[in-house]
């Protein structure tokens, strides 16, 4: 489950919400835990992928937010 940590102060980066819960996420995923594999290869075998695509659409709204401006 989602925590959106936006309240944070000490990370004021776009998408840091989610990039936390993700990283929490593959932190705290069997893969990690009991496979012991690293967080980069469990996000390569797919684990926390919803989390991994709401970052991915995050950063993305950025470069098109960003891209517009310019026209």
């Amino acid at each position: 489950m989602p925590k959106y940590y936006e309240e944070k102060e000490e990370d004021k980066r776009a998408c840091s919400g989610v990039r936390e819960d993700l990283r929490q996420c593959l932190l705290e995923s069997p893969c990690v835990l009991q496979e012991n594999k690293s967080p980069r290869q469990c996000l390569r075998e797919g684990h926390c992928k919803g989390l991994q695509l709401t970052f991915f659409a995050c950063k993305r709204s950025m470069v098109s937010a960003f891209g517009r401006d310019t026209y």
